[in-house]
């Protein structure tokens, strides 16, 4: 598997991708990577201009759908529009903002990564046939998720402490989401998946003078492409030996960069309880619930 590239993606003809934030970084290279295997896909994303250029690039075969995670009319429209499909990639997010609300009062990353894509794949799971793949990260580890207080209310704010809590809760997502599917005797898979290290825009809007350290720690040798660094979704999402309930990143340097493998996470990733706590927190706070 750790040898697997986009050359190994199979025929993707006749099969139907949605990629939330696909229209810059890793998203935009799954979609490029999926439209040239032969797959429709549906670029979704709050950026419709840069969606389009990218939809451009693949030709007939892709559409561009307006969607902003942070805000959950917005998930609702994107969803009462929505006719099926094969796989939902929960791709798109933010890093290390200052803290900042979303249109429901949510804090910014929680929000986005999260809860929005939480109340997204609430909606769609009905019409998704075979696969959800939500990309965490290994920022995850660096968690200090309160499940009390997903928002910050009562915390001191920390923009990298709240970036991993929205990656844990997106990785418990995937596990809590494949528990349930395999429960139900569901033919679906839920998987996630990170990039590792790679080198994309997402780093480089802290608004601090971290966007420029960031910027040249894109450029070291610990930084992959953002090409590479999609392919642990690509498999995740394409590959008939992915499996429901796994977890893929990249091999080497420590899960930094290299070909697709399964990936460790931190113990409490796989605290049933826990995670059932945040499946109903986030319930609450969104006003979705799923139909497994």
């Amino acid at each position: 598997m750790s040898g697997w590239s986009i050359s190994d993606i199979p025929d993707q003809r006749g099969r139907r991708f949605v990629i939330t934030g696909a229209n810059s970084g890793l998203g935009e290279q799954m979609a490029l990577a999926l439209g040239a295997a032969g797959a429709e896909v549906v670029l979704a994303a709050r950026n419709v201009e840069k969606s389009r250029l990218v939809a451009e690039q693949i030709g007939p075969n892709a559409t561009v759908a307006a969607l902003d995670l942070a805000d959950l009319a917005s998930v609702r429209g994107f969803a009462d529009s929505f006719d099926g499909a094969d796989v939902l990639i929960n791709n798109a997010g933010v890093m290390a903002i200052p803290l900042r609300r979303t249109a429901d009062g949510f804090e910014m990353q929680m929000g986005t990564n999260f809860l929005g894509h939480f109340a997204l794949t609430g909606l769609l799971l009905g019409r998704i046939t075979e696969r959800v793949i939500t990309m965490s990260s290994l920022m995850h580890k660096q968690s200090r998720l309160d499940v009390d207080d997903l928002n910050w209310d009562r915390r001191k704010y920390n923009r990298w402490t709240a970036y991993g809590d929205s990656k844990l809760a997106d990785l418990m997502l995937a596990l809590e989401l494949a528990e349930r599917l395999a429960e139900a005797e569901s033919p679906k898979l839920s998987m996630a998946a990170h990039p590792g290290y790679a080198a994309t825009d997402l780093q480089m809007h802290t608004e601090s003078p971290l966007d420029w350290v960031m910027r040249l720690g894109n450029l070291t040798p610990l930084a992959q492409s953002a090409t590479d660094g999609a392919l642990p979704a690509l498999f995740a999402a394409t590959s008939p030996h992915a499996a429901n309930g796994e977890y893929y990143g990249p091999k080497g340097l420590g899960g930094m960069r290299g070909g697709p493998a399964v990936s460790g996470y931190r113990r409490v990733a796989g605290d049933r309880a826990v995670r059932r706590r945040l499946w109903d927190k986030a319930e609450e706070l969104t006003g979705i619930t799923f139909d497994v």
